[in-house]
């Protein structure tokens, strides 16, 4: 937000510099983040002064240029060659005297510098209204007023304002502060408890005075909880014409463009004030003002020359033939001021701040109206607003007002009461203010005290504070107004140190994290907004589980995600395209399901690998990722965790081309496998992704990070490989399984190799490489025994597999 520090001066007269004025209004929560000049013309004019013509030839070498000699008032006249067809001897003229910078129509600098023109020195430039930026005419030069003394500054002649403009980082609960007398009001609390009796000048209106009656517009408005109040008057006669200079320039300083008097005077106001008002062409109002909803559907042509489509929920100022504007949000193309207007109906009113925020988020409109309607303005201000527009109306545009002001306002909004506890102002303050300082804090601040006790106060707040309704939000203004460097420290530290649990779900995330960064993984997030389009690319994700937003960016980003695959995807897609292949990724985020009992959310840690294992280099060959490998991080995070105790199963989503789920009882703890070529199509992925997807609540409920110590077995182990043959349906799970039942005690590894199928092998058969090692932690191991482990083993597996060795 842009405060004018000249403007802001107008309601408190004060003549700080801008530099502490700018700390005040930091150490009140009214954050500057910067401090810019403004002058009403560029550049101020700064090296621009009055020079008299004394004499004015023709030029030897050109038949259009002059040379003249000009007095800029120090003794010294100056020769300048001109080439404006109106400069004569006698004249008073604005001339850049060297090194003065001016700017051209698109805001260039350039810079006067002495120079030979056609042969003739020439020591600055008798200057037209567009090169100062006076105006758009090239005419010929400006002429001044032939009293005006040589050598005065053109900036003093034509009364350049310079101004200091504050750039407020303003923050969204400060309703009462946006506006320069919201800030004027902020700024004397903060002066008068540093002892300055400072006066805050509010305009008075007592001249408003009804000049006829002859243009009277009743108003009708249908939804009082809607529009709490409604004011309006009528003002005919008026001329719509520029601003004067000094309206335009105080619109300027902050950023707008003017537009004409009755537009700037509304825009005055409300930056002013911060009471939004709108003025409508009253010969384009058919009947009365109505102020209510319309139907759904309903179409409506914006200023912007938009058609819009309308809601049930919109409140609109309508007439008897239809809307005329969205209420609080903008106005309509077919109502409004132009330069044809004579005839005004002006517009101040309160709107509800929901129902203006709603609506304004369903158009995708933004305005400094709807900025204020939002966040609620002071219901109180409203008339005194729309006097205080109607007499600059009057002062700039002329006219007269022809009705009396209409006024709904069926429910006067109460004031907030709060009780403060002084106890508590202590507790939360960390050091306890004089009761009198309170007070005084809370008299500069318009909040009144009801009553008095030894407890505390009760207080009456006003309307226009819509951010303080508790205790707290008392406290906080007290203390942002005494000022937060003004707290007293204590030079003694206190700390605690929380008993938290060791496996608290950021700690775990940390473990994994870790973990998953050792082994080459890379974090990412992803939005948890998404397209809809993605449920068609899987049967597990359901239209109906939807979590759909009210007013989304885009339908892009309508929904809330089921599945953390597809933004991985995207991550993936993204990646390839810019020449990174090589991927490892790993996520942990939520996903989210509208369910018959509500709304849920599940908490997911997803893995992505894909490309090669390894980055090309003359020392070792490139290797393709694949499921083994994939299958081997997944082990060691669940080993990390302790999760030992878990059996595999097939794979329930459909989004795998082959895949496999490791579950603990019923449940499964992660589902992993590659991706279907056709999801991979979807975005443009041509290279295969292994994809990984645990359960992290139901891994959360399962782990234990207790630590269990083992000794070291003080006995060897003893390792057997055999080259099993058989049928090619026959997996490494039924072996493995086969073998620890077979040996419960001795056998602690069992572990897959090798596999090979094709030549010199049956049809129908593959053979397995398959290790087995045994120890015993009491004894050394025979050979016998040995012997005899391995020949159960192999038993076994030939009676229930039909395997045999190679």
């Amino acid at each position: 937000m842009r405060i004018s520090y000249n403007w802001l001066k107008q309601f408190i007269k004060i003549d700080l510099p801008s530099e502490e004025t700018s700390a005040i209004l930091t150490d009140l929560g009214l954050e500057v983040e910067v401090v810019e000049p403004f002058q009403s013309v560029k550049g101020g004019l700064i090296g621009v002064v009055v020079g008299e013509v004394m004499t004015c030839e023709k030029h030897p070498d050109a038949d259009r240029l002059k040379v003249t000699t000009v007095n800029l008032g120090d003794g010294n006249p100056v020769q300048i060659v001109c080439g404006a067809p109106n400069v004569a001897v006698g004249q008073k003229v604005p001339v850049a005297t060297i090194g003065t910078k001016l700017y051209d129509k698109d805001g260039n600098e350039f810079e006067i510098k002495k120079g030979k023109i056609r042969g003739q020195e020439s020591h600055g430039m008798i200057c037209a209204e567009d090169e100062l930026g006076l105006g758009n005419s090239h005419d010929g030069i400006m002429v001044l007023d032939k009293k005006i003394k040589p050598g005065t500054t053109l900036a003093e002649v034509l009364k350049i304002e310079n101004d200091e403009i504050f750039e407020i980082g303003l923050t969204p609960n400060r309703a009462d502060a946006m506006s320069h007398y919201g800030v004027a009001r902020d700024l004397r609390a903060s002066l008068l408890l540093k002892n300055k009796n400072i006066e805050l000048i509010t305009p008075s209106v007592s001249a408003f005075r009804v000049d006829k009656r002859t243009l009277k517009i009743d108003v009708d408005v249908v939804d009082s909880k809607l529009a709490p109040r409604y004011c309006g008057v009528t003002i005919s006669g008026v001329k719509v014409k520029p601003s004067p200079d000094w309206l335009q320039n105080r619109l300027k300083s902050i950023g707008l463009t003017p537009k004409n008097n009755i537009v700037d005077v509304t825009n005055y106001v409300l930056h002013a004030f911060g009471q939004p008002l709108h003025a409508f062409d009253a010969s384009k109002i058919n009947g009365k003002v109505i102020v209510k909803t319309v139907a759904s559907g309903t179409k409506f042509t914006t200023l912007d020359d938009v058609e819009r489509t309308l809601h049930e929920d919109d409140l609109m100022i309508c007439d008897e033939n239809g809307p005329m504007c969205i209420a609080g949000v903008f106005g309509g193309k077919n109502s409004g001021v132009t330069d044809s207007t004579t005839n005004i109906f002006l517009e101040s009113a309160y709107f509800n701040p929901i129902s203006v925020r709603k609506t304004a988020k369903r158009h995708g409109l933004s305005t400094d109206a709807s900025f204020r309607f939002e966040r609620g303005i002071d219901i109180n201000l409203t008339d005194y607003a729309l006097r205080r527009a109607a007499m600059m109306i009057q002062e700039v545009a002329g006219g007269e007002i022809t009705s009396d002001p209409i006024d709904f306002y069926p429910k006067k909004m109460e004031d907030f009461t709060v009780f403060l506890n002084f106890e508590n102002a202590k507790k939360i303050i960390g050091q306890e203010l004089p009761k009198e300082t309170i007070k005084k804090i809370l008299a500069s601040l318009d909040i009144k005290v009801n009553s008095v006790t030894d407890a505390g106060l009760g207080l009456i707040i006003p309307s226009y504070r819509v951010d303080v309704q508790r205790e707290i939000d008392v406290i906080e203004e007290i203390l942002r107004v005494y000022g937060y460097n003004n707290i007293v420290y204590s030079k003694k530290l206190n700390a605690t140190v929380a008993n938290s649990p060791r496996n608290e779900d950021y700690k775990i995330q940390n473990i994994v994290a870790s973990q998953l960064n050792s082994n080459g993984f890379h974090e990412m997030m992803a939005n948890s907004l998404t397209t809809p389009d993605y449920i068609k690319l899987s049967t597990m994700l359901k239209e109906d589980y939807n979590v759909t937003i009210l007013n989304p960016l885009s339908n892009d980003l309508s929904v809330m995600r089921q599945s953390l695959l597809f933004s991985g995807l995207e991550a993936i897609s993204y990646n390839i395209n810019r020449k990174n292949s090589d991927l490892k990724l790993f996520e942990f985020g939520k996903t989210y399901h509208k369910l018959l009992s509500g709304n849920t959310e599940k908490k997911h840690l997803t893995l992505y690998l894909s490309g090669n294992r390894n980055s090309e280099s003359w020392t070792n060959h490139v290797k393709p990722t694949d499921f083994f490998l994939f299958k081997g991080y997944i082990n060691a995070i669940l080993t990390r965790l302790g999760l030992t105790k878990t059996v595999t199963k097939p794979v329930e989503s459909d989004v795998f081309a082959e895949g496999i789920a490791i579950a603990s009882g019923n449940d499964t703890l992660v589902e992993f496998g590659i991706i279907k070529k056709s999801i991979l199509k979807g975005f443009d992925i041509k290279q295969e992704v292994l994809y990984a997807d645990f359960n992290w609540d139901l891994v959360l409920k399962l782990i234990s990070l207790k630590i269990k110590f083992q000794d070291i077995p003080k006995y060897p182990e003893v390792r057997r490989d055999l080259a099993l043959l058989v049928d090619e349906k026959v997996s490494f799970e039924s072996i493995y399984s086969i073998a620890t039942q077979t040996e419960k005690s001795l056998l602690k590894e069992v572990n897959l190799f090798d596999v090979y199928q094709g030549k010199n092998l049956p049809e129908g058969k593959k053979s397995y490489a398959v290790s087995f090692v045994i120890q015993d932690a009491t004894k050394t191991l025979t050979d016998v025994q040995i012997d005899k482990t391995i020949g159960k083993i192999k038993q076994n597996l030939e009676n229930e597999l039909g395997a045999s060795l190679r």
